[in-house]
C-alpha cells in the first residue's frame, strides 16, 4: 500500500515497538492513532509522536470499540491494525501462578482477539485492510521458564493463521511478525536483566520491518518474519 493512504491504529504505543512503529509511519505519511491503558504514558507519547491517541486496556470489549469509533472518526476510516499490545512474565512452570498465565492470556491472546475482530468487521466491509500481529519468536518456539508468555504467543500464531484463511477473500493482508529479543521496557517487566545491549535489536528494526511489510504491492503481501538480532553475543 502506500504509506501516504494508511489509517493506522497501534496498541500498546506508549513505548517500545508500538512507539517506533507509529514513529516511522507517521513521518512516511501516515494518519496514526495509538493506544494505552496509562493515561499519563499516552499523552507524553501523543505529544512526543504529534499524533492522535486513546486510552483503551485492549483486555476490556467496550474499550477497543471505543478506539475503533474514536479512530474512524478522526480519521474517516481505517485500513491498518498493527496489534502491539503484550506483557511477559517468565517463571518456572511450578512457580507459574495461575493469576500470571491469565493476565498474559488477557492481553497477548484475547486482547489481540478483540482488535483483531473489531477491525475485520471494517475491513471486510470496506472489502480491504492490513493487520500486523507482533508475536515473537516465542510464537514458534518454547524455552525453559516460558510457559505463559509461550502458550499466549503460540495462540497468537493460530489466531493469526486462521484470520489469514478466512480474510484474503476480502482482500485482507494478515501477518504477523516474531522479533527475537528486543531491548525495550518489555524485557525488565519480564523480570530480565538488560545487558549487552549494543548488538541486540532495537524497535526500530521492527518498525521497519513493518514499514516494509505494509510498503509491499498489494497484489502480495509477507505472511511472517522473524526478526533476529545478527551477533548478540558480540564483544
Amino acid at each position: 500500500m502506500k504509506i501516504n493512504d494508511a489509517k493506522v491504529i497501534i496498541t500498546g504505543a506508549t513505548s517500545g515497538i508500538g512507539y517506533e512503529t507509529a514513529k516511522v509511519l507517521k513521518k512516511h505519511g501516515a494518519q496514526v492513532v495509538i493506544s494505552g491503558r496509562n493515561d499519563a504514558k499516552l499523552q507524553k507519547a501523543i505529544k512526543e509522536l504529534d499524533t492522535l491517541g486513546f486510552v483503551a486496556d485492549v483486555t476490556k470489549e467496550e474499550d477497543i470499540k471505543a478506539l475503533f469509533d474514536f479512530a474512524i472518526k478522526s480519521m474517516g476510516t481505517i485500513n491498518v491494525l498493527i496489534n502491539n499490545a503484550g506483557i511477559g512474565s517468565l517463571t518456572p512452570l511450578t512457580e507459574t501462578t495461575l493469576k500470571d498465565f491469565q493476565n498474559q492470556w488477557e492481553v497477548n491472546t484475547k486482547g489481540l482477539f478483540l482488535a483483531g475482530r473489531e477491525a475485520a468487521k471494517h475491513f471486510i466491509k470496506s472489502q480491504y485492510g492490513n493487520i500486523i500481529n507482533i508475536g515473537s519468536t516465542a510464537a514458534v518456539r518454547g524455552f525453559q521458564t516460558g510457559s505463559a508468555y509461550v502458550a499466549s504467543k503460540f495462540a497468537v500464531t493460530g489466531l493469526t493463521e486462521c484470520w489469514r484463511a478466512e480474510l484474503r477473500p476480502h482482500n485482507i493482508r494478515v501477518a504477523q511478525v516474531n522479533p527475537s529479543e528486543v531491548v525495550t521496557d518489555f524485557i525488565e517487566k519480564a523480570g530480565l536483566e538488560l545487558k549487552n545491549t549494543t548488538y541486540k535489536l532495537k524497535p526500530s528494526e521492527i518498525a521497519h520491518t513493518i514499514l516494509a511489510m505494509l510498503s509491499l504491492s498489494d497484489i502480495g503481501f509477507i505472511p511472517s518474519a522473524e526478526v533476529w538480532a545478527t551477533n548478540p553475543n558480540r564483544k
